[in-house]
């Protein structure tokens, strides 16, 4: 298991591209092995890469809008996310609050899957709590679009939602490609440990899943980014 952050997370200091490269140094000095983007602030796939190789960070994953997986647009969003080394890219979430909505959102990432599984590169979908609330016919937004295309589980908005997160991985892990590690009290972020969440009962997931990578993520930010995901990291290595 290897741990990577979602650079959401320290977004309150990156404003630029030139933050951006020195952000991916300060996530290394942490610990991390991978990062996810969300966003890349003007700079182009060759630079991005070359300061991960240099780094020896892996790319994991990047959070693009469903409009990136149009048909008009794969190409461009595929051959981005192949110069990065990534081996899946995803939403941070679409449209889903009717059968049809998640109909819809699952029909585009479902055909970009397609295209992108002959090439080597899963799409997935992130979740949020309502992708866990019963739709009009039973179903919830998570059944429908798994249906479609692969998964990225958030394990704090899963838990917030009332689900039982071990279960919810094991039963899904074949159409999981990573975890979101996060945790919260009451429908508020934190850092790892300093919430609700039954975090070792993720891992244990995890492992059982045999699911290569975490990816650390925290919506809110406390008292910054990079002291929050460094208080993350602690606390996660000395579980695992």
């Amino acid at each position: 298991m290897k741990i990577a952050v979602q650079l959401y997370s320290i977004r309150d200091g990156i404003n630029s591209g030139e933050d951006m490269l020195e952000a991916l140094g300060k996530v290394k000095a942490l610990g991390y092995d991978g990062v996810e983007f969300a966003g890349y602030f003007g700079l182009s796939a060759e630079t991005l890469r070359a300061r991960l190789d240099e780094l020896g960070l892996k790319c994991v994953g990047s959070h693009l809008g469903l409009d990136d997986y149009k048909p008009e647009n794969l190409e461009k969003t595929y051959e981005f996310a192949k110069t990065l080394g990534t081996p899946q890219i995803g939403v941070g979430g679409a449209a889903h609050d009717t059968v049809e909505e998640c109909e819809a959102t699952g029909s585009v990432l479902g055909a970009a899957e397609k295209v992108l599984a002959e090439r080597g590169m899963n799409v997935y979908y992130h979740n949020h709590s309502g992708e866990f609330t019963p739709l009009e016919d039973g179903r919830t937004a998570t059944d429908i679009i798994k249906g479609y295309c692969h998964l990225q589980i958030d394990t704090y908005w899963s838990f917030h939602a009332g689900m039982d997160n071990y279960k919810l991985i094991t039963e899904n892990k074949d159409r999981i490609v990573s975890i979101h590690l996060k945790d919260g009290v009451d429908g508020t972020p934190c850092a790892l440990g300093e919430g609700q969440n039954n975090i070792p009962e993720v891992i244990r997931a995890v492992k059982d899943c045999g699911i290569d990578w975490v990816v650390v993520e925290n919506d809110d930010p406390v008292p910054d980014g990079i002291s929050d995901i460094g208080r993350s990291i602690k606390y996660l290595k000395s579980i695992i």
